[in-house]
């Protein structure tokens, strides 16, 4: 059963800019003065949930920004797709190498900020709620400061060079500019501190699923400290994957298909999601940040199509490629993936094919019959298919990474990956590791980031491999242009060489 922890607040939140004139206003359901607000408990627990909010605004905020989408599209394994090359050009452009700081996914850097601040809110406020245990104000904080770690994870890796703070801006409203290696030390320390405290559970209570664990703490430090390749503190990333696999309280699925539905959701395997409602989902285009679920699966979901799944838009379309990657017998395939010619073999299904078609769509996320039941806002916005962010599996694959490049033997980890897939591969080595990431995260926006670390992307990216593209990948396309404008809000601001 899905557990809903994750719902708008009492706090209401109106978004400018980041650091422009004012970049947020909050207000709540009374007349009092925010520093007054916080006067118990329960409205310190609405404003963690405000912290929480912005998660789910990522699918669309009048723009679709998915990161697992628009991460994947920059990659080799999902194409664009959609109507044509002019339907929604900013995720085109994206897919091309070819964005603009006027057509770029901005809505990212406007969500990510909004948790930001929400964040900053909770860890101004909690000391000073009366009646609050010292242990729950603790849990608050370590929360609060992971979700702004998280939040600035998005902005380094997409954007590297970005305005920092720590403390809600006061007027007017700018803040420094920080090169991207002072931002990753930011994010590294903070994690770091709020891991020391000890205050988050390993593993959350049923009911609290979509809170911030010890474990997605853990999982968020190892995923930043390895995409910057910083040998001083994979050691420590190290011990504590080994820590989460110690716990027992994770383990893999043996149905790796099922993973992916509803019933799937927060199984064993499952380290931290976002949650998605469809019941009682009042999500609308107007209301795009009201409770309810999501777009995405509709977005990527199949055009026509006549039986088990819902009609979707053609998106992010799976390349033949990724498909033919698995060796025969590899449960990830067709567990992950769907075979269109397959699939309608078996089933007389039609489709109608849309831009940049595979006949290969991404099982794992495809809008299905019934997705949105009990929705009461529009039904292509209230799809409640949780976002499968940290997994097990990566656990592993990132403890046998870590394990050799801190010179170890991390075999063990990587064959029960393997083992749970009914994968024969035998090779341990790093790129071998990487490949198998490869296999593992299809379509869960995972490979882009992965090749870029591993120092691939310059190779693997280039127009030449691939079908549409006519623009290489090159170090200059690792930060995208920050958005216009934050520039025209902030003349100090640096614009990225893109």
């Amino acid at each position: 059963m899905k557990k809903t922890i994750i719902a708008l607040s009492s706090i209401a939140v109106m978004l400018f800019s980041s650091c422009g004139k004012d970049f947020i206003t909050v207000t709540h359901n009374s007349s009092e003065p925010l520093d007054e607000y916080f006067i118990n408990e329960d409205r310190m627990y609405q404003g963690l949930m405000a912290a929480y909010d912005p998660l789910q605004w990522f699918d669309y905020f009048y723009q679709y920004d998915n990161l697992n989408l628009v991460s994947d599209i920059m990659a080799d394994d999902i194409y664009c797709g959609g109507s044509n090359e002019g339907d929604q050009p900013i995720l085109v452009k994206t897919h091309y190498y070819t964005a603009t700081s006027t057509d770029c996914c901005n809505t990212i850097w406007t969500i990510a900020y909004s948790g930001i601040n929400r964040a900053c809110v909770v860890l101004e406020h909690v000391d000073g709620v009366p009646g609050m245990s010292d242990e729950k104000k603790a849990r608050y904080k370590a929360e609060a400061t992971v979700l702004k770690a998280y939040y600035y994870n998005i902005l380094w890796k997409f954007w590297g060079n970005i305005p920092y703070y720590d403390q809600n801006l006061e007027s007017p409203y700018f803040t420094s500019q920080l090169g991207h290696d002072e931002v990753y030390e930011r994010i590294a320390t903070r994690l770091e501190e709020a891991i020391d405290m000890n205050a988050l559970p390993m593993k959350v209570a049923a009911g609290e699923e979509g809170r911030v664990s010890q474990a997605m703490a853990y999982m968020l430090y190892a995923e930043v400290v390895m995409y910057q390749n910083d040998d001083t503190r994979y050691s420590k990333a190290l011990d504590y994957m080994k820590e989460i696999i110690s716990s027992t309280q994770y383990s893999l699925m043996d149905d790796f298909a099922g993973i992916w539905l509803e019933s799937g959701e927060w199984c064993p395997e499952s380290i931290w999601e976002i949650n998605y409602i469809s019941e009682g989902g009042v999500r609308s285009w107007d209301a795009p940040i009201a409770t309810g679920g999501t777009v995405y699966p509709i977005l990527i979901g199949i055009a026509g199509c006549s039986t088990t799944f819902s009609d979707g838009w053609g998106f992010g379309p799976v390349a033949q490629s990724a498909y033919d990657m698995y060796e025969e017998g590899d449960i990830r395939r067709d567990g992950g993936i769907l075979n269109w010619d397959k699939f309608a073999a078996e089933t007389g299904a039609t489709r109608s094919p849309r831009w940049q078609d595979t006949g290969y769509f991404l099982l794992k996320y495809i809008a299905r019959v019934n997705g949105n039941h009990g929705y009461l806002g529009d039904p292509n916005m209230n799809q409640g298919n949780n976002q499968r962010i940290y997994r097990y599996a990566e656990t592993l694959l990132n403890a046998a990474e870590l394990a050799v490049l801190c010179g170890q033997d991390g075999s063990s980890y990587l064959k029960q990956v393997r083992d749970r897939a009914h994968c024969t591969d035998t090779d341990t080595s790093r790129e071998a590791i990487i490949e198998e990431r490869h296999k593992e995260f299809v379509g869960e926006g995972k490979r882009y980031w992965d090749l870029v670390r591993s120092g691939q992307a310059a190779t693997v990216l280039r127009a030449a491999n691939h079908e549409y593209r006519q623009t290489d990948w090159t170090e200059s396309k690792k930060y995208w242009p920050i958005p216009q404008s934050e520039c025209d809000k902030d003349p100090n601001i640096v614009q990225n060489n893109y």
